[in-house]
């Protein structure tokens, strides 16, 4: 277990751990925070608004729910795309992490996505474990 780490999730509340971006074999993306490595950064990271907002760089703990105009439109936005298509929310996310701290939204996190087949992390953006191609809410 304890495949997931603070360092994957994102300014805006993602986890990239649960992203196809990071979980596929090809082109792989090593996250939002991901600097170190140049290899792995993909155009989205590098031109992502929310990522790149001087509030968030500011910020002590790098996340959106330190900004007093959060939720911004494009956090509202992201939210609403990713609550239709993909059953997560983003400001949930970030409310959870400030109330309850990163690693208890961790630790419930490793439990939210294991597959119930095989116990790999599943992706938010598929309906089926990468893994073994179990159907999975």
């Amino acid at each position: 277990m304890n495949e997931m780490k603070k360092e994957l999730i994102a300014p805006c509340g993602m986890n990239c751990r649960l992203c196809i971006g990071y979980q596929r074999e090809k082109n792989k993306c090593a996250g939002c925070r991901n600097e170190i490595d140049i290899r792995y950064v993909t155009k989205g990271s590098i031109s992502c608004i929310i990522k790149n907002c001087p509030e968030i760089k500011k910020s002590k703990s790098g996340f959106c729910f330190e900004c007093e105009k959060m939720p911004c439109r494009r956090l509202k936005q992201l939210d609403k795309r990713y609550k239709t298509k993909y059953h997560m929310s983003m400001l949930e996310n970030l409310n959870y992490i400030k109330e309850h701290g990163i690693d208890e939204f961790l630790a419930n996190e490793e439990l939210r996505w294991r597959c119930p087949n095989c116990g790999n992390i599943v992706s938010v953006h598929r309906t089926t474990c990468l893994k073994c191609n179990e159907q999975v809410k």
